[in-house]
């Protein structure tokens, strides 16, 4: 893809999906906390079907989206989307400082809705803080983005499956919150779009402003010499 076609596309799929956020995120508000949709249905699914051994699983999931972790993989896809190490710099910084402040936006968001978690007798995971949006749900969303984005760039053999495989983690990390009773799910999918809207509006900017074209299949010096369109960033 061009230049063009990845800033477009990557700017109109972050504003849909911030849209989005902002419409479910009202009708939360509208509603004062209460459960929307599925919520109730599947959170009563769920605490009836905890035997301990997927607790344990949940739990290691859900550790896979806190601490230093996802700044860890985020560092990890800057390396990968970097073929130098000038690049490999640039990439990793990026990445931190896409990680780092997504999540002080979420937080802020999250703040700012102050929507209750659900009763704390269907709990079994400790919780704290406010339930919309989900932040094991978006760090997740926004780590797999990230590290996903840094395999088409690479674009290596087996990219497909492995980036189905990253999402698949995303998405999983998201939903134990759901099933652990500490979330509702209109609060993982808040986590979702949230994440998404931020992955197209830094994406966009990125690829919009980056001050020399990025062509995984060419060496520095040849870079220096191609068109804006030569950038390729797709699976």
């Amino acid at each position: 893809m061009k230049r063009g076609d990845v800033t477009e596309l990557a700017g109109s799929c972050g504003l849909g999906a911030w849209t989005a956020f902002a419409v479910l995120t009202m009708v939360e508000v509208g509603h004062a906390g209460a459960p929307l949709f599925a919520d109730h249905d599947l959170s009563a699914w769920s605490a009836g079907r905890r035997p301990d051994v997927a607790v344990a699983f949940a739990h290691g999931l859900t550790a896979t989206a806190t601490g230093v972790v996802p700044y860890a993989l985020a560092a990890l896809a800057g390396i990968i989307a970097g073929r130098t190490p000038r690049r490999r710099a640039l990439a990793v910084a990026l990445c931190l400082a896409y990680l780092g402040t997504g999540r002080l936006l979420e937080y802020a968001a999250t703040a700012s809705v102050a929507r209750p978690r659900p009763p704390a007798a269907g709990w079994d995971a400790h919780a704290s803080g406010w339930a919309f949006p989900s932040g094991p749900a978006t760090t997740a969303a926004l780590t797999a983005g990230l590290l996903i984005c840094a395999v088409c760039v690479r674009r290596p053999r087996g990219r497909i499956p492995l980036a189905l495989a990253i999402g698949g983690w995303g998405a999983l990390v998201g939903l134990t919150g759901v099933y652990l009773g500490v979330h509702w799910f209109t609060d993982v999918v808040g986590g979702w779009l949230f994440a998404l809207g931020w992955l197209g509006v830094c994406l966009c900017a990125v690829v919009r402003w980056l001050p020399e074209p990025w062509n995984p299949g060419t060496t520095e010096p040849d870079a220096r010499h191609a068109g804006a369109d030569g950038l390729q960033a797709s699976c």
